[in-house]
């Protein structure tokens, strides 16, 4: 297997609170994909909700995905100031939330 060479995947897996709206979802969701343009390492973002048959999502519901060149790029995302007050705001209407950072592994076979 081979690991990625310095890209690092930042995934959030969320259960909001209850009472949250579609509608404050889809706006704390824009807000958080607007800081690609805040953060310089801060190269992607991608979202979803969960559509899974298994029934095995533990009440998590949403998925929040960042790409950084680096783990010093994720270092220095969690520091920025927009990143923090972002995060203030965002973790206010969340019950549960994991965070996971990983570097891709390929397989070869």
């Amino acid at each position: 297997m081979e690991e990625a060479k310095g890209v690092v995947k930042h995934v959030l897996l969320v259960k909001f609170k209850e009472g949250i709206s579609e509608n404050q979802i889809e706006e704390l969701t824009k807000s958080y994909a607007k800081l690609v343009d805040l953060v310089e390492p801060m190269k992607s973002f991608h979202w979803g909700k969960d559509v899974s048959i298994e029934n095995l999502h533990q009440g998590f519901t949403h998925i929040f995905e960042s790409t950084f060149e680096s783990m010093e790029g994720v270092a220095e995302y969690v520091a920025h100031p927009a990143h923090v007050e972002y995060a203030n705001l965002f973790l206010s209407h969340v019950e549960k939330v994991i965070v996971f950072d990983y570097k891709p592994t390929t397989v070869r076979v």
